[in-house]
């Protein structure tokens, strides 16, 4: 069976649901298509909850800049949707002589990248604002803060919904193909001929890609683990050590209702699998300590695990988002999204703009 469609956005998670609702907003008939049976139950409601600032990333890049123009849209949407949020802050520290140089360049590039001026504290500094914390240095990112990713897309799915938009659930997509019309999209039980594309299935979203597009980037997995730790917090805002070659390093998060987690650390795999290996706690305990020597290891328990949606792989540079239209990749009527991992959640809203735009200049 084989039906038409205006737009078709292929992912409910945050990203998805935002552009649907920016198309939706310009007057477009949008169907989201959702593998599962709720909206965000992937990379979007397993991660930080962070609304990052836009410090760690390179000059110039897509991350860095719709990082930076997405929070402030972020912060702005909650505010009029009432969406549970809070600019707590967070702390970078040092915990030895030669990571000084490193926090010197976040604050070069966080001013490079327009994240605001992160202010250098010395040891008595960091200790007056988280008193559990021991490090030699540290900066403080005033505009990072925390969201109820759940509450933020339910709000964009109301907004779609109220456009006109129709989300779609269990609802898998199998496979796309090309027509001189525009993207056939492949489900469990039909075909639909779509004008415009907006692949945004995260994990899957590069094979999807690969069905059309023979330039598309391998998808690479990486599992973060998250342990929660019980009782009284520690700590007021975030705090985050040096990032490593993978990620952000193991990291404090406070969510809205005052948990603590810790995490998440990087575990590449093959395959799709959010199982919790309780080995790593070992290594969570040595990397926590560095800055939290008062660690109870007993109050450490498992919590979940995400997977970062790479494109690119272990050892390697870390990848800029990949946001194509028919002018980069050649496949009238899609728009792809790759590799969306961090900040993907911060810059959503700004994304959801970068493809309405792609789109308009397509014509699709």
């Amino acid at each position: 069976m084989s039906e038409s469609a205006d737009v078709v956005v292929i992912g409910a998670g945050a990203v998805g649901l935002a552009c649907a609702r920016r198309m939706a907003q310009q007057g477009r008939e949008v169907l989201v298509l959702e593998r599962e049976g709720l909206i965000g139950s992937q990379t979007s409601s397993r991660n930080s909850e962070v609304i990052h600032a836009g410090i760690y990333y390179p000059r110039g890049s897509l991350k860095a800049q719709l990082c930076v123009a997405g929070k402030a849209a972020l912060y702005r949407y909650c505010e009029e949707h009432r969406v549970p949020h809070k600019r707590c802050g967070k702390l970078i520290v040092a915990t030895s002589q030669d990571q000084l140089a490193v926090l010197r360049g976040y604050q070069a590039q966080a001013r490079h990248n327009g994240a605001g001026e992160l202010a250098w504290l010395d040891a008595s500094a960091v200790r007056a604002l988280e008193p559990e914390v021991t490090a030699i240095a540290g900066v403080l990112s005033e505009s990072t803060g925390i969201i109820d990713s759940h509450g933020y897309m339910l709000a964009l799915q109301a907004d779609l919904e109220g456009s006109g938009g129709v989300v779609a659930l269990d609802t898998e997509v199998r496979g796309l193909s090309k027509v001189d019309s525009g993207v056939l999209v492949h489900t469990q039980d039909l075909t639909l001929e779509a004008r415009c594309v907006v692949n945004s299935a995260g994990l899957w979203a590069p094979d999807l890609a690969a069905d059309v597009d023979g330039t598309a980037p391998t998808a690479f997995y990486a599992r973060g683990h998250y342990f929660t730790y019980a009782g009284r917090a520690p700590f007021s805002r975030l705090v985050y050590p040096i990032a490593e070659a993978d990620g952000l390093g193991v990291h404090v998060t406070v969510d809205m209702a005052g948990q603590v987690r810790f995490g998440p650390d990087v575990v590449w795999i093959d395959a799709v699998d959010y199982g919790f290996d309780e080995s790593c706690k070992a290594s969570f305990v040595a990397a926590i300590g560095r800055y939290f020597p008062a660690l109870v290891e007993e109050r450490l328990q498992p919590g979940y695990t995400g997977i970062r949606p790479k494109i690119s792989g272990p050892g390697e540079p870390a990848a800029d988002f990949s946001i194509t239209g028919p002018s980069q990749h050649g496949v009238g009527g899609l728009i792809s999204l790759l590799g969306i991992e961090s900040p993907g959640l911060t810059a959503s809203l700004a994304i959801a703009e970068h493809v309405a735009d792609l789109a308009g200049a397509a014509g699709c």
